[in-house]
């Protein structure tokens, strides 16, 4: 999984991997996320690939009947199914078990069940901390603080484990509970949390100085583009000197939902194109939901910036609907599907790439920006933000010379 840097702040001096342990972001998935469970015809084999698989079951008949140690056939089969996918040597594409699909699909639906706190992986001791409590979480109730560091869940030592694994062990049912041990300074702290229904926060706005909005969007969920409605409807933004639209550190997000931001600010003509590997392309033009949208735009970008934040950015681009200030983006420039298994697994497989209106794979170069702002934040909470202040000074210019 690559980097996630925002949670309203930028943490890119620490290299931190964050999830929500009642929301989860895994990784870049650009594409149109299928929920289907597998017809008949996916599931039996064609003659040729029996034959090629021939070794496959003879391999796992051996270790049934001879191995050493008792194995649960289910995890030779998610191995086997893990192999096929690392074979094609793509970053983007990937298997989830049956315990691990179930939270994806939830991940970014606006809501999830879990203890509702931001969690990091120290990338020195590899020991997984709480980074943000959410307010009015679970956890925030039980009296869990930033900087705690999880030891166990329901007594089983979770040191060492992956952010996936733990997340596993942590999220459930609302209203089941969840015993963690927490070690907080040099002592151990025992929590009973009681899982919740959470809303994720996914959109900041407000009003800075010289009358200019500000919006910062997370990740592109599903109901993204109704949180961004109201904030723009709350800020009254055409009566505002103009709009500065936050995507830094936003990892992407839903395909659907990418189109529908874009839509917000692009009243018509093409989004995006999908490239498809049999030379088939498809073009998505502008969906109709256009909101007038008439100030000064400026769209905040930084390396961390991917998949369907590069798709929005280089439509605004592209169309010229907006500069766009900060790094050059993460360069993630293809399209997922996720198909559901017959194994309450999933797979997410690479089907095409996208291009900007203009034609341009920004795949492994990403986005660059029409002014460049390099920013190393020096703290986690670092008051200083070069990039929103140009993108201020540049909006300021604009509206100085409009008046002139």
């Amino acid at each position: 999984m690559h980097t996630i840097r925002a949670f309203w702040q930028r943490l890119q001096p620490f290299h931190a991997s964050f999830m929500i342990v009642g929301v989860f972001v895994a990784g870049f998935f650009l594409g149109n996320q299928y929920h289907i469970s597998q017809a008949q015809s996916d599931t039996l084999p064609s003659r040729e690939a029996e034959i090629l698989f021939e070794p496959f079951w003879q391999v796992y008949n051996l270790i049934e009947s001879e191995y050493l140690e008792p194995v649960e056939s289910a995890k030779l089969v998610d191995g086997a199914i893990q192999g096929m996918i690392e074979v094609l040597g793509d970053e983007f594409s990937g298997y989830m078990n049956p315990e691990v699909y179930p939270l994806m699909n939830a991940d970014l639906s606006g809501s999830v069940e879990g203890i509702g706190a931001l969690v990091e992986t120290d990338e020195t001791t590899g020991e997984i901390r709480i980074a943000s409590v959410l307010e009015g979480s679970p956890a925030e109730a039980a009296g869990i603080q930033d900087g705690d560091v999880f030891v166990a869940v329901n007594g089983e030592d979770v040191t060492g484990m992956t952010q996936m694994e733990l997340v596993t062990k942590v999220r459930g049912r609302a209203g089941s509970v969840v015993n963690l041990t927490m070690r907080r300074g040099d002592e151990l702290v025992e929590f009973e949390v009681t899982r919740a229904r959470i809303d994720v926060p996914n959109i900041e706005y407000k009003v800075l100085d010289g009358n200019i909005g500000y919006v910062k969007m997370r990740d592109f969920s599903a109901d993204a583009r109704v949180k961004l409605d109201a904030a723009l409807d709350a800020l009254d933004v055409n009566n505002l000197a103009g709009l500065v639209f936050d995507i830094r550190g936003n990892p992407g997000g839903l395909l659907s939902s990418a189109i529908d931001i874009a839509s917000a600010f692009i009243k018509d003509g093409t989004i995006l194109i999908e490239d498809f590997g049999n030379g088939e392309e498809r073009t998505f033009e502008a969906n109709g939901t256009y909101i007038g949208v008439s100030v000064p735009l400026v769209v905040l970008v930084d390396e961390d910036s991917a998949s369907a934040s590069e798709l929005v950015a280089g439509a605004l681009q592209d169309r010229d609907r907006a500069q766009i200030i900060g790094e050059i983006t993460f360069g993630k420039g293809t399209v997922q599907t996720w198909r559901e298994l017959v194994n309450g697994g999933g797979v997410r497989l690479t089907i095409a790439r996208w291009l900007t209106p203009n034609g341009n794979w920004i795949h492994k170069q990403g986005v660059t920006p029409d002014i460049i702002v390099e920013w190393t934040p020096e703290s986690r909470n670092d008051p200083n933000d070069p990039q929103l202040r140009a993108a201020l000074d540049y909006l300021t210019q604009l509206q100085t010379s409009v008046s002139q």
